[in-house]
């Protein structure tokens, strides 16, 4: 499957637990929102996905990706060390260029 490079670096960051590289594929004012909770700017997205990492070390395999436009649709399956790993996620993007604007994870 051919990934787009924003999106092979967001995964490479998260399984490379590097949360810093993993915000900085967002636009300064994205959102994020998971598990019922939203997360804006790089800063907070950066301060979720490191706490979500030391507590689950987390790994992504991407499933498949689709792209129209300024949408995308990426299918992963997550493991780690939470209850029911591995879990197969969606992860609905809004995609600005190359950044992501919007990210909605749905399990």
């Amino acid at each position: 499957m051919k990934l787009p490079g924003n999106i092979e670096g967001l995964i490479k960051a998260q399984n490379g637990l590097d949360s810093t590289a993993f915000a900085e594929y967002f636009t300064p004012e994205a959102t994020v929102s998971d598990e019922g909770s939203s997360y804006v700017g790089r800063e907070e997205i950066k301060q979720w996905i490191e706490q979500a990492t030391e507590k689950y070390q987390m790994q992504m395999k991407p499933i498949n990706f689709t792209q129209t436009g300024a949408r995308a649709d990426l299918t992963v399956e997550v493991t780690g060390t939470f209850p029911g790993s591995p879990a197969v996620l969606q992860y609905h993007l809004d995609l600005e260029g190359t950044l992501i604007d919007s990210l909605k994870i749905v399990g």
